[in-house]
């Protein structure tokens, strides 16, 4: 039995009787195997505890520890009772710890923010270093992962921020709301507590460690590192503009440990190195308040979408590659000519002046719109306007031959007349063909741009099936984000493609300046 295969049967048994909690199952069984703990936060009977209990049955000899905290709780209540016997025999304070949290491989603590400090300080030790100070000796616990719950997230006022920190993790978990599920819960009458997980499926100790040392060899190609530098950065960003209570507060030990929550998802999805799809899990491990959910949802989900794959690839050093291969083309190829030529010169914006024709006529000016109209071959008519702008005379006229200059129809007689300008100064390109050395160096960049492009396509037809072969077969990550990592491949491709004919474009230029 593969080792995806076998998730695969504990994550069908652990979900039967369960309705629309699948998600949440399943990030509980990959932050345990990642040796992490999870936060689930909802109102109260919506099964944040059957999970827990469910868990335990993933482990051969699984053992589960449940409490319900309160801010009357007390060390002896969740670490156990202090031993009478050794206290009065050895004068040693050792608690007896079997049936209690440190003895347990699944730890579910309900309203755990409600825990006094002393719960809280011991808790610290054991979700950081899976260690138990009992005493003079520190135990080393054999819990896979403690499950917190709660209707609320801490206030920092609360003073709980570095417990906070521990639950790599943090879900959502809401009630039913399918109908048919409903229905389906409320008349069910299978004992959902039932331990129906095969013997053969369950994890046992000797394999939890074997996968622990395997997990730290699974590969992280550059797109997901490239991808996870993006959202550090989006995440910075956020926060020099955001208020304080806004900030999204991720240091490095959060991000390392998400890290390897990612190469557990890979290896147990049977790859070898993670991918896209393992990024998505990082939207559980930011937000620190409801509110901040969506934006993190939406960061991870356009950096994976603009930037996975196309960073991988350096698609944009090879864009800086062909703008300068361009500018330096152009720079050797065009020379900027300066010329001065004559302008036609407006008057009060909407108007020419007609030079000479007030010998006879009393209007001078003739609308731009009414020049526009004309052209060499047929006669319009024009009307001409004095210096108050009134209307003064309508005649025939056409385009004259000569630039600036219409030709007048009056009593059977046609006369030229010129239009005001000015000196205006523009430039025009001269092409220059380059020098056959400089040609022979053009043409080898080109050559290993299209080289390198070429190959970058063929990568991603070869590497296509290994990238998205499993895609939408991540046992932790919904299907439907599975479209975010398949559009931004398709984006490189159109990239790739486009570049190339950018790189075409500016070698037919050169080559062909007469």
């Amino acid at each position: 039995m593969t080792i995806r295969h076998k998730i695969e049967k504990i994550l069908l048994h652990l979900g039967k009787g369960v309705y629309e909690k699948d998600e949440a199952i399943r990030l509980a069984l990959l932050t345990a195997l990642a040796g992490e703990s999870i936060f689930l936060l909802g109102p109260p009977g919506v099964a944040k505890s059957l999970i827990a209990r469910k868990l335990k049955y993933a482990f051969r000899d699984g053992k589960s520890f449940e409490y319900l905290m309160s801010r009357f709780s007390t060390p002896d209540e969740i670490f156990g009772p202090v031993s009478i016997k050794k206290l009065k025999e050895e004068d040693r304070y050792e608690r007896l710890t079997e049936k209690y949290l440190p003895g347990a491989n699944v730890v579910f603590l309900d309203e755990i923010w409600k825990a006094g400090p002393a719960i809280q300080n011991a808790l610290l030790t054991v979700l950081n270093e899976k260690v138990y100070r009992n005493g003079e000796q520190e135990i080393t616990v054999n819990i896979r992962s403690i499950i917190s719950a709660s209707n609320e997230v801490p206030h920092r006022s609360d003073g709980v921020e570095a417990l906070w920190d521990r639950f790599l993790l943090r879900y959502f978990i809401h009630e039913i709301k399918n109908n048919q599920n409903f229905i389906r819960m409320i008349t069910a009458t299978e004992n959902v507590y039932e331990d129906d997980v095969p013997e053969e499926a369950k994890i046992t100790d000797e394999e939890y460690e074997s996968w622990m040392a395997q997990i730290d060899q699974i590969h992280l190609p550059p797109e997901v590192l490239n991808t996870i530098q993006l959202i550090k950065h989006r995440i910075e960003e956020h926060n020099q503009r955001a208020p304080a209570d806004e900030k999204l507060e991720v240091y490095d030990r959060r991000w390392k440990k998400i890290v390897r929550l990612m190469r557990t998802s890979a290896f147990l999805n049977g790859r070898a190195e993670a991918d896209l799809m393992d990024c998505f899990l990082i939207v559980h491990c930011l937000w620190a308040r409801p509110t901040q959910f969506d934006l993190v949802a939406e960061m991870v989900s356009q950096t994976v979408r603009k930037h996975g794959y196309s960073l991988a690839l350096n698609l944009s050093a090879l864009k800086q590659e062909i703008k300068d291969l361009e500018e330096e083309v152009n720079q050797e190829t065009k020379i900027q000519n300066r010329v001065f030529r004559d302008e036609l010169m407006s008057v009060e914006r909407d108007y020419y002046e007609v030079l000479d024709i007030q010998q006879y006529f009393d209007g001078f000016l003739i609308k731009k719109a009414d020049f526009a109209r004309l052209n060499k071959e047929e006669q319009s008519s024009v009307s001409l306007y004095d210096a108050n702008l009134a209307l003064t005379n309508r005649l025939n006229a056409r385009l004259s031959s000569q630039e600036n200059r219409i030709d007048i129809f009056y009593n059977s007689q046609t006369t030229t007349y010129t239009l005001r300008t000015q000196k205006a100064e523009s430039v025009e390109i001269i092409s220059k063909k380059p020098h056959p050395v400089i040609l022979k160096y053009w043409d080898e960049r080109v050559h290993t741009l299209e080289q390198y492009i070429q190959t970058q396509k063929e990568k991603l037809h070869l590497e296509e099936p290994a990238a998205l072969h499993h895609v939408h077969e991540n046992l932790f990550v919904h299907p439907r984000l599975a479209e975010i990592v398949s559009a931004n491949l398709d984006e490189v491709r159109r990239q790739l493609q486009s570049l190339g004919l950018q790189v075409e474009k500016i070698a037919f230029y050169y080559r062909n300046i007469s």
